[in-house]
């Protein structure tokens, strides 16, 4: 089929138009919605277009031997704004629970935007919000709120995606659910989930998703997250193989030039991925949702644990030249974590004021990870946090540490760690 460019404005369309040129174009996203997408099709929003409550959902579309579809924009002026308000409701289920009995794995999600067993696909150049009509705080803390997106991938029936690509969006002011770590709620948020037919399909993956220059602005819960697995169980071992992963997790994952700012919990994390790359982000703020007075209702879920920048159960994840400040004091509150991965490296990388500190290596199946030629200015509550974990290396780093400020955090000790050629420089406030 010979690939289509499909035009949609907000200030000139009318649905009736075929869609099919700047002068003819589609007034809904809906009328999307309602099409095949095909490999190499082109969706162009118009610049100034507001689309209030509206959703772009595309369904089992793209091939990684085809052309890339692309959805962008078009014109002069400002980005044009997907403004989903709660609408796009569609309902996720991992299929199988999760290695927590406290999170939450399928409900009703809203999403401004998903891509649910896409490949091929790259998205650029749009805002997106997904504002809730609560109007008191009760409201806002409801443990039972519908979770919100603005951009959900899914993975199930296609087995393997290939390359998808977030770039230059900006999405904020998406008010999801605060408590559900791993529904897709929050800025980015992408999962795997069961296969109908897993024998016929294969495991769902991901290979090759690329998140760069997005600013992710006030979400809750998540920044951006890549990607949590209903494979989970393959992972719950301290080595981890490379081959577990080309089986079971994703590779080529690259999230580089993201700001993430106000997250109500953490900023950027990639999940079961082999040598994931992180670097040159900024986490501003975050996990400014996990107190008392607005995580207040969270039942039988997980406490208030968040931090900035870090990796989840992958296998040599690289973690250089990003940067995260203030983020907010809870269980956790650091800038960095190596948390239950294998091989996990962070380098190059600067924190300040941190109110849980610089870095934690997060119990006994964090492994082999190393912290070095880092710059810590003013992390508080106790720069370094070590937590059963058995072989964490320190080396080559300058931590600036307040006085009165623990350079191992209180109650977080029992981990253990190697320091070597550090520079600790006592400075006053």
């Amino acid at each position: 089929m010979k690939s289509r460019t499909f035009y949609i404005s907000s200030i000139n369309g009318n649905d009736a138009n075929d869609g099919l040129s700047a002068n003819t174009p589609f007034l809904t996203l809906n009328k999307i919605n309602e099409i095949e997408i095909c490999a190499g099709d082109k969706i162009l929003l118009e610049k100034g277009s507001e689309f209030s409550g509206e959703y772009l959902h595309l369904k089992n579309c793209g091939d990684i031997n085809g052309e890339i579809i692309e959805i962008a924009s078009y014109g002069d002026g400002d980005m044009p704004i997907i403004k989903a308000d709660g609408t796009g409701v569609w309902y996720q289920d991992y299929g199988t629970p999760l290695d927590s009995k406290c999170h939450i794995y399928k409900g009703d999600v809203s999403s401004a935007i998903l891509l649910f067993d896409c490949e091929n696909i790259i998205i650029k150049d749009i805002e997106i919000t997904n504002k809730d009509s609560e109007k008191s705080l009760e409201e806002y803390s409801n443990p039972n709120k519908t979770d919100r997106t603005g951009v959900a991938v899914v993975a199930q029936n296609r087995g393997t995606l290939h390359n998808i690509t977030l770039d230059n969006l900006y999405i904020h002011d998406v008010n999801g659910n605060v408590y559900n770590k791993h529904m897709n709620n929050g800025g980015i948020y992408m999962t795997c989930f069961k296969p109908d037919d897993e024998e016929k399909t294969g495991v769902a993956r991901y290979d090759g998703v690329t998140v760069k220059n997005c600013y992710v602005k006030k979400v809750s819960r998540w920044g951006i997250a890549v990607g949590y697995s209903y494979k989970h169980k393959e992972f719950a071992t301290k080595e981890l193989s490379a081959d577990t992963f080309k089986k079971y997790g994703h590779e080529n994952i690259l999230i580089c030039g993201n700001y993430v700012k106000f997250a109500g919990g953490d900023a950027i994390t990639p999940m079961y991925a082999l040598e994931p790359l992180v670097e040159h982000n900024v986490a501003d703020s975050c996990a400014c949702e996990m107190n008392d007075r607005i995580y207040s209702k969270p039942e039988k879920r997980m406490g208030k644990v968040a931090a900035a920048i870090w990796p989840w159960k992958c296998k040599n994840a690289l973690l250089r030249y990003n940067e995260a400040v203030d983020t907010k004091l809870n269980q956790d509150g650091m800038a960095y974590d190596a948390d239950s991965g294998d091989g996990t490296v962070y380098e190059k990388n600067y924190s300040r004021l941190n109110e849980g500190g610089c870095i934690m290596f997060c119990l006994q199946e964090a492994i082999h990870n190393t912290f070095k030629d880092n710059v810590s200015y003013d992390d508080l509550g106790g720069t370094v946090s070590a937590v059963g974990n058995p072989d964490a290396y320190i080396a080559n780093n300058k931590f600036y540490v307040r006085k009165g400020v623990p350079f191992r955090r209180k109650k977080m000790r029992s981990g253990k760690i190697t320091l070597k050629n550090n520079e600790i420089i006592t400075i006053e406030k």
